[in-house]
């Protein structure tokens, strides 16, 4: 076993309540991958600053290998003293590092290098900081949240660059798909303290619950021993109390451990509330269109959502996903088209910026909306306090401004104010964003269960595929031009339709090559003088056949017509389409052979 490069080992750190690390450990050897997974607010983020050396902890040990070179992503990066993000990125080099890295790293990541930081957004601020700590491609990678504000193309980039990279990693995010694929290891922060799996996070979860499991029991055990010493302190003790004081001490000390146990953070518990039921038909868009300028955000596109429909929007960064949403929830008007929005509606919104949130308000005040001590969740009057608990907020918070809380408890007091109020027709942005590994799998049961209608957009692979029932995505994912496709399923049958589709066509395609192997024979009937009997039969039949092919395509045209076909039969629609592609190359290669024959009897004819 190669020696550690860095080493955290009984680190401690108090905020002035209870410890937020109380004997926390973390071991990175060379080639590690590692993620670091845990609650919202279990320490992470500050674990991972003091591997960095950016916070002290108040005791522990941190050992630092003298040659190893460390990068940390920077959550809020300082821009202060650079012209352009190129100049950013290129100052995170060391002497001998290759300046090209950072060019490529930044195409890849949609930046030009030329961009002027105090212009750049979050999402872009997050790309550039992101580039900068890659370049050097040092020993140690800290990643802190990573994926957020990616699309989804370059989330999968990033995969491939961080399996082949040589640096050791030690990685937090909320994204599953992540970190199945990148992580070797695991070490999960839990009540102040690590434990370490030497295994991806896709072994995680089942891991956890042993653990937990097997604690629960010895807890029940422990209880069970205090039982049996207390009963005979109460009918064995009186005359041996002297020479049994030994005893009394360890069931004191059983009492302690028993009372000062500190189970697991309880799980966040909600349900949306329960809205009128809308209309069967909730949005149907026909042929809707929107442009900026020259460039086509959306072509023409129809869809119909029904009650109880789960959509996933993806697509890259400026495809358009926002303004297609907006259009189908009647906030945008398209430039052609129709939209039209059932009855009954009641829709509650969580914008991925935030952008609701006032860092002065309390958490209090924002859950009702400054209307006292009290809301209405169900049609029952509930205390803030009470129901900031079903969240894992404690009482104390109430009175706590807003701008005090973490990313994840940012995430998750939008979504307790989103679930309070009346919807049956959800919109969700990225709602996944800084929500821990629980209030995850909480917010999958609670969109899954969800009577109403829910439009989501996510890069979140695993969350569209536990969730949505059809996926919208560019017709052509790398460039897209405005055409959009609704898939049935989540996000891996999106994958696979695309890969089925792309099949079809190819097979199209071979197909479409035959004929012109044989467009060299008319040539070599000039030399006869006539034309062959196969040829003037091909002259007089080709006319029929090109009707027949032109009859055939009008016939499928007009079945995938239905703008519900494809949700309603996916196989189907695929069929016709590959027929669709079929018919038409070979009708084409009739319409190049009849021409040819007709110039060559024109030709013989004089």
């Amino acid at each position: 076993m190669a020696p550690p490069i860095l080493k955290l080992n009984d680190i401690f750190l108090s905020f002035g309540g209870a410890p937020l690390l109380a004997g926390a450990s973390l071991q990175v050897e060379p080639g590690d991958k590692i993620c670091l997974v845990g609650r919202n607010g279990s320490g992470k983020s500050t674990l991972l600053k003091i591997a960095a050396g950016l916070v002290e902890a108040q005791s522990g040990e941190l050992f630092r290998h003298p040659s190893s070179t460390v990068r940390y992503l920077e959550q809020a990066p300082d821009f202060a003293e650079f012209k352009t993000v190129q100049a950013y990125a290129e100052a995170g080099l060391g002497p001998g590092d290759d300046p090209y890295r950072v060019t490529y790293l930044l195409s890849h990541l949609g930046l030009t290098g030329e961009e002027d930081p105090k212009t750049l957004s979050g999402g872009e601020s997050r790309r550039a900081a992101l580039a900068r700590v890659l370049a050097p491609e040092p020993d140690i990678l800290l990643l802190d949240e990573p994926t957020n504000h990616l699309d989804l193309p370059t989330i999968e980039w990033l995969e491939g660059e961080l399996q082949k990279s040589r640096s050791a990693l030690v990685l937090i995010s909320h994204d599953r798909r992540f970190l199945e694929k990148v992580s070797t290891a695991t070490v999960w922060l839990d009540r102040g303290t690590s434990r370490r799996l030497d295994r991806g996070f896709a072994h995680f979860e089942a891991w956890r619950d042993q653990v937990l499991e097997a604690e629960e029991l010895e807890q029940h055990k422990l209880g069970k021993a205090i039982e049996r010493e207390e009963h005979w302190l109460r009918y064995g003790v009186t005359a041996r109390r002297k020479r049994n004081m030994r005893r009394l001490g360890e069931l004191q000390t059983m009492r302690s451990q028993y009372r000062g146990h500190k189970g697991p953070q309880g799980t966040v518990q909600a349900t949306a509330a329960d809205a009128q039921e809308s209309g069967k038909l909730v949005i149907e868009a026909d042929k809707i269109t929107k442009s900026f300028g020259e460039r086509a955000i959306v072509a023409p596109f129809s869809i119909r959502v029904h009650r109880g429909d789960c959509i996933g929007l993806v697509g890259p960064n400026g495809a358009g996903k926002t303004t297609l949403l907006k259009m189908l929830t009647g906030q945008l008007s398209p430039d052609s088209g129709t939209i039209k929005l059932g009855t009954n509606l009641e829709i509650a919104t969580l914008d991925q910026k935030r952008e609701d949130l006032d860092p002065e308000d309390t958490l209090a005040n924002y859950l009702t909306d400054g209307r006292g001590e009290n809301l209405i969740v169900n049609g029952e009057q509930r205390h803030v306090t009470g129901y900031m608990k079903e969240f894992l907020f404690q009482p104390e918070q109430a009175r706590t401004p807003i701008r005090s809380l973490s990313g994840g408890e940012r995430a998750r007091l939008m979504l307790a104010r989103i679930l309070s109020r009346p919807a049956n027709l959800l919109i969700l942005d990225e709602p996944t964003n800084d929500l821990d590994i629980e209030t995850l799998d909480l917010l999958q049961e609670i969109v899954a269960g969800f009577p109403g209608t829910v439009i989501l957009v996510s890069h979140d692979r695993d969350f569209l595929d536990r969730t949505v029932t059809s996926t919208i995505a560019p017709a052509v994912p790398d460039a897209p031009d405005g055409r959009w496709i609704e898939y049935a399923g989540g996000y891996s049958d999106m994958l696979a339709q695309r890969k089925g589709a792309l099949e079809e066509r190819k097979k199209a395609e071979k197909a479409a090559e035959k004929p012109k192997v044989q467009e060299t024979a008319p040539a070599a009937a000039g030399a006869k003088g006539k034309l062959s009997f196969k040829q003037k039969f091909a002259l007089e039949n080709l006319p029929k056949e090109m009707s027949k092919a032109e009859a055939e395509i009008a016939k499928r045209e007009l079945v995938m017509a239905d703008p519900n076909l494809f949700t309603r039969d996916p196989a189907a629609f695929n069929r016709l389409a590959a027929e669709m592609e079929k018919l038409r190359a070979g009708l084409t290669a009739m319409e190049e052979e009849w021409l040819q024959l007709e110039m060559l009897r024109e030709e013989l004819e004089g």
